[in-house]
């Protein structure tokens, strides 16, 4: 459809595993099941999402690029573990002006202490944690608004 916005919503390494792996963590929703509520809503709001997975770091900084370069209203990220330990994320959040928010279905603050220190935060329009999967919706309502 002409003159929708467009959101990316990236998730990192291992997030495919959601809904079997640590569900006391990160509960029992899968990231298909993610995607499509996520869907269903940005449809309301007249938005376009495109929401990938990688377990690979460089295909998170192609699309971070790629949000740039398509003009994307945000960019809402997931790192995963690469939020504790990617420079090359934190230098593509730097380099692009699309908006990131950082997302997180646990709280990191609370789990092991390599989990505290966020590469991503300090280039991060803001972050979201610990709150389940209802992080995303409230980092897609953020990013409507921007």
């Amino acid at each position: 459809m002409a003159d929708r916005n467009i959101i990316y919503v990236l998730n990192g390494p291992n997030l495919n595993l959601l809904g079997t792996r640590e569900p006391d963590i990160y509960g029992s929703d899968t990231l298909d099941d993610i995607a499509k509520a996520l869907n269903d809503k940005a449809d309301t709001m007249n938005i376009d999402l495109e929401v990938r997975q990688s377990n690979h770091e460089g295909h998170l900084v192609d699309w971070l690029q790629e949000a740039m370069h398509e003009k994307a209203q945000a960019v809402i990220l997931n790192a995963g573990a690469l939020t504790h330990t990617s420079v090359a994320l934190h230098d593509a959040i730097k380099g692009i002006d699309v908006p990131v928010i950082e997302v997180h279905i646990s709280n990191p603050a609370a789990r092991e202490e390599f989990r505290h220190k966020s590469l991503v935060a300090p280039v991060a329009k803001g972050t979201i944690c610990g709150l389940g999967v209802m992080g995303y919706h409230l980092a897609l309502d953020a990013a409507a608004q921007f």
